[in-house]
């Protein structure tokens, strides 16, 4: 069978697998992924940790720790927050990086973590941003972080895969932060909700490796799993380039797996000449569950918003607008390398920061401060009279100093102009290229001069490919797990459906709330009739996107605890998925068969009881209803054991 490149990455991280197992999409595997990273989140994955009877990391050399997000907190609170991950990740042979080292995903990518055709993950959203290199990087939640320290593995879906291809050359003054402003902007109908994606296509070529990574990190906000470049010579310069940088300047990092004669643990000689000659790539006759394409040369320096990345338009069209800035951001994991600080700094060289604004900026790392330094880049800023914070997250997070305060109009470099994300939910977030946030600061409203005039509509197409018709496979079905269960549908028709409507927020934070407790208020904010209809057995089947919104886990517990077999739905939110499953909870995606619920049974309701049974055969991989079967994707062993042993913490505390 061909696979995608992201298949084959799986493919070789999977363990348990049968030999004759080749990984698609939709498959459940236990992965051992090459690395792990936690940042401030550490201090709260260490409870989970021995909390589950672990007492060693099953492999340091897998673990990394880098504090970067609350950096500019220094009460002693905070403090010694970071003494105690500090002390812990030392003590158990971690690799640690402190606070002003940098944001931990340049770290990942700096220190030769993120290499290309591995699979790292890390308990942050914008891990997506290793595939910049060629490396599948992917979330996971904070008990999936505890399960690798303790096991070294844990569970992932392999999500669908979508092909983008990427025509032609950026025009003179575009860049790759204007790239995925387009795509976020042009495809904003989820076109790639919950899907890894494959960039493709000659306009790759001439992108480089820092506008790559900025792309692959707001695949996030575009709504994928993953976003990875292919493994080309641009890669493997830009690894050669930096393993002489480390080399000749001595900056190796921190870490406690050097040679004996210093060489660099990751980035050597050895090891590049080893990916050279074994690069990972796609079959060419490979399938994609969707293919998009865009056309580079339509693309114009754009701005993103406000408080939407869904939003776009170009800087031609707002300069005429006289949309004033109270504050500007060059900022975060996004734009805050080298390349971006001299683009900025090329802007307001000889110029002032407007009296009205304040201009912010911070290095993605303590490294990439150095050489700004050393080019000049960072005086010509500093000069102009930006406002300098540490090498960290900042106010891209809504944390420390310069968030947006009421009324205010903001535009950044960063990922995120979330609504309140970065300080008063009442002001206005913009997102742009450094050189556009630059060129606000100095003019003191969104501006930038570009010389092309020539203003082009963007030319992109999505195609949906049918899923091919496999050939069956029997699924093995371990002992424990029933291979079949049935029981009555009960519809919520609801698209979207929010874990604050599946389990109110009011409840979150209430620690001794029982679980017989939260049966008893689930789906209260959508329907208050639902815990009367609802049966102990039954099977939900709810809408598209279910259980988006916050990461709470009892908007999957509540529904195991009411006895909901399982919930069937389109799709599901992802942080959903993981939160199910690793409490023991089951989810089974079937658009077909809610598309038909739909048309049967209408909106009028907001919960139907059908009176009929759904019946799941898991060892055919099949669910019928009302005379008709559906095909599911293989609920295979990683899932099974899952469900069998009561969730993720439980499966470890086995294999411990």
């Amino acid at each position: 069978m061909s696979q995608t490149l992201i298949e084959k990455i799986a493919q070789k991280y999977a363990v348990g697998l049968d030999p004759k197992h080749e990984v698609r999409a939709g498959d459940y595997l236990s992965i051992k992924p090459a690395y792990v990273m936690t940042h401030d989140n550490t201090g709260a994955v260490i409870p989970k940790f021995k909390s589950i009877g672990a007492k060693k990391l099953f492999n340091p050399r897998q673990v990394v720790n880098t504090l970067d997000h609350n950096v500019q907190d220094t009460s002693e609170k905070n403090l010694e927050k970071y003494r105690k991950i500090e002390e812990f990740a030392k003590s158990m042979g971690a690799d640690f990086y402190p606070a002003g080292r940098g944001i931990g995903h340049q770290i990942m990518c700096e220190e030769g973590y993120a290499w290309p055709g591995t699979m790292v993950v890390a308990s942050d959203s914008h891990s997506n941003m290793y595939g910049g290199l060629g490396c599948l990087g992917t979330p996971i939640v904070r008990t999936d972080a505890a399960a690798i320290w303790a096991t070294g593995r844990t569970w992932w879906q392999v999500p669908p895969i979508a092909r983008v291809e990427l025509k032609g050359s950026l025009r003179q003054g575009v860049t790759g932060k204007d790239v995925i402003i387009a795509l976020c902007g042009y495809f904003n109908q989820d076109e790639v909700l919950n899907h890894a994606i494959e960039f493709v296509g000659d306009g790759v070529r001439y992108l480089t490796i820092d506008e790559r990574l900025a792309i692959a990190n707001m695949t996030t906000e575009w709504g994928a799993l993953a976003g990875v470049f292919p493994i080309d010579l641009a890669a493997i310069l830009w690894l050669k380039k930096r393993e002489r940088f480390i080399e000749h300047r001595g900056l190796q990092g921190v870490f406690s797996d050097a040679d004996g004669n210093g060489q660099h643990p990751r980035i050597n000689n050895k090891r590049i000449e080893e990916l050279e000659h074994n690069i990972t790539k796609a079959d060419v006759d490979a399938f994609y569950a969707k293919e998009l394409t865009i056309d580079l040369t339509t693309i114009e320096p754009y701005v993103s918003g406000p408080n939407t990345v869904k939003t776009y338009a170009s800087v031609s069209e707002l300069k005429g607008k006289e949309i004033k800035i109270n504050k500007a951001y060059l900022v975060s994991c996004v734009n805050s390398r080298l390349d971006d600080i001299a683009e900025a700094a090329a802007v307001v060289k000889g110029k002032k920061v407007n009296p009205n604004v304040k201009f912010y900026i911070a290095a993605a790392s303590s490294e990439v401060q150095k050489e700004a330094e050393r080019y000049g880049y960072w005086q010509s800023l500093l000069e102009a009279g930006a406002i300098p914070l540490p090498s960290g997250c900042g106010p891209c997070i809504g944390l420390g100093t310069g968030l947006l305060e009421d009324g205010e109009v903001g535009i950044s470099a960063t990922n995120r102009n979330f609504k309140g994300r970065m300080g008063s939910p009442n002001a206005q977030a913009y997102l742009a290229s450094p050189a556009v946030v630059a060129s606000s600061a100095v003019s003191g409203k969104i501006d930038f001069d570009w010389n092309n005039k020539e203003l082009r509509e963007i030319k992109g197409s999505v195609k949906i490919n049918p899923k091919k018709s496999d050939v069956k496979v029997s699924v093995k079905i371990i002992k424990g797990f029933k291979p079949v269960i049935e029981g009555e549908l009960l519809f919520c028709h609801q698209d979207n459906m929010n874990t604050d409507g599946i389990y109110p927020g009011k409840y979150t934070y209430i620690d001794d709330f029982t679980p017989q407790q939260q049966a008893e208020v689930v789906m209260e904010n959508y329907d208050p009739e639902f815990v009367k209809i609802a049966n102990s057995g039954d099977i939900l089947v709810g809408g598209f996107n279910f259980g988006t919104g916050s990461s709470r886990e009892q908007a999957a517990t509540a529904l195991k605890y009411k006895g909901i077999q399982l919930v069937v739905a389109g799709t599901f939110n992802e942080t959903y998925k993981r939160n199910a499953l690793n409490n023991g909870y089951l989810l089974i995606e079937c658009p077909q068969l809610v598309n038909d619920l739909k048309a049967k049974y209408g909106k009028d309701k907001l919960t139907v009881k059908s009176g009929m049974n759904l019946r799941i055969d898991f060892e055919n991989s099949s669910l019928a209803f009302n005379n008709k079967t559906y095909s599911i994707d293989p609920v295979g062993e990683a899932a099974q054991e899952l469900i069998v042993n009561g969730g993720l913490e439980e499966w470890v505390k086995k294999n411990l």
